[in-house]
């Protein structure tokens, strides 16, 4: 193990943490697009985006603006689009981008229903942004509107993470290296600007890391930065997560981290968002509540968020579910960040979440279910764990 790696405040052989960064915590819609859009604006060489969805809904034409914007100002613009998940976009709204010099890959082009493979759960679910290889975004939100679910008027509940500093290098890296090999997988050799060359910049003191997740040499990062933040907690574990559907391994840690004392809470979904994955999380609820973890539900509308804080110190956030389609099929990306400034303002930001917008769950009232809620609820969790075994990578690399 590194010496960088020994002084980490949770030791984690897959982590990489960088010194010298800058970083803005930003809730929800409201504080990220303005931030996002106003770093498209200023770009001056070249923007690297990834989303999952890319609506065009009023935020989506906002930032497919500015995009268009900087292409034809001679930003060199590249964007990268999951196809399944922004498949109910029209084709129009990225050919006028195109149109202007924006280059668009979408990743796992749409088949036929008579072409379907088993590899069409594996997704672009991360969330990056790269701008000059100066200033990074990443987090679970995408580019759609998140006051868009009928009858509610909250906005979705989600965080990004605005980066300055000698990570973002890092994250430029990364997207450069997805864009090239999408390239080479479509075989396609179009002339465009050059990538540029980046110097990386010094912008803060705070520590943090940019774990991935793909099919090939990062399969089990993500998992296992949880694995190691967890098992190292003494006092407090605060995870918020949308679809919360673990395997065995982040469960038993979460019980045996209750059971040497330490303050386990669970933020998760209130509302049916995606019934399968809503089912079989209420699955796990009873053998967690017998282990004394607590859990929150988020009441006023969807929660999105992939984000935790271990201890006041370590914490992160993303786009990675803890559930199967995340942690064993899509690329995904979080940030860990070891810095207590950052810790703290996350930690408070989740426990008004569950103080004034959530209801908890008791034990008591969760152990009277039926029989057929609790049949209905394993299906479901059998169901979700059946497909990810079915998907599960074993071929094509991106």
């Amino acid at each position: 193990m590194s010496k960088r790696a020994r002084q980490s405040f949770f030791p984690q052989r897959s982590i990489h943490f960088v010194a010298g960064n800058q970083l803005g915590l930003l809730q929800n819609g409201a504080m990220f697009f303005p931030a996002l859009e106003e770093a498209i604006n200023a770009a001056q060489q070249e923007i690297f985006l990834e989303t999952y969805i890319f609506r065009n809904d009023r935020v989506g034409e906002g930032i497919a603006a500015a995009l268009i914007a900087a292409a034809r100002r001679g930003v060199g613009v590249r964007l990268m689009i999951d196809a399944f998940g922004s498949s109910a976009t029209p084709a129009n709204f990225f050919s006028r981008m195109e149109a202007v010099g924006v280059a668009i890959h979408f990743y796992r082009p749409k088949q036929g229903l008579l072409h379907i493979k088993r590899n069409r759960l594996r997704r672009l679910h991360r969330k990056l942004a790269c701008v000059d290889g100066m200033t990074a975004f990443t987090g679970g939100i995408n580019i759609q509107d998140d006051l868009d679910v009928p009858g509610i008027t909250q906005p979705r509940f989600d965080y990004a993470v605005q980066i300055n500093g000698l990570l973002v290098a890092e994250i430029r890296e990364q997207m450069a290296s997805l864009w090239h090999l999408l390239e080479w997988a479509r075989k396609q050799s179009r002339p465009e600007k050059p990538l540029m060359s980046v110097a990386p910049v010094q912008a803060g003191r705070q520590r943090a890391a940019l774990v991935i997740r793909d099919n090939l040499f990062h399969r089990r990062d993500i998992e296992r930065a949880y694995l190691s933040a967890i098992g190292h907690a003494r006092h407090e574990i605060i995870i918020a997560n949308a679809y919360f559907v673990p395997g065995r391994r982040i469960r038993r840690a979460l019980i045996e981290a209750s059971r040497r004392g330490v303050n386990v809470v669970l933020l998760l979904q209130g509302r049916i968002d995606h019934w399968l994955q809503h089912f079989a999380t209420l699955a796990l609820y009873g053998q967690l509540l017998e282990e004394e973890v607590s859990i929150y539900e988020y009441q006023v509308a969807n929660i999105h968020a992939k984000a935790a804080v271990v201890d006041g110190h370590w914490a992160t956030v993303g786009s990675s579910n803890l559930d199967p389609f995340s942690l064993i099929l899509a690329r995904e990306a979080n940030v860990v960040v070891e810095d207590k400034s950052f810790a703290t303002e996350l930690r408070a930001s989740l426990n008004r979440a569950m103080t004034e917008q959530s209801r908890k769950v008791e034990a008591a009232s969760w152990g009277r279910r039926t029989l057929l809620q609790k049949l209905r609820d394993w299906l479901a969790y059998g169901a979700v764990r059946g497909l990810a075994a079915v998907a599960s990578p074993r071929d094509r690399i991106y």
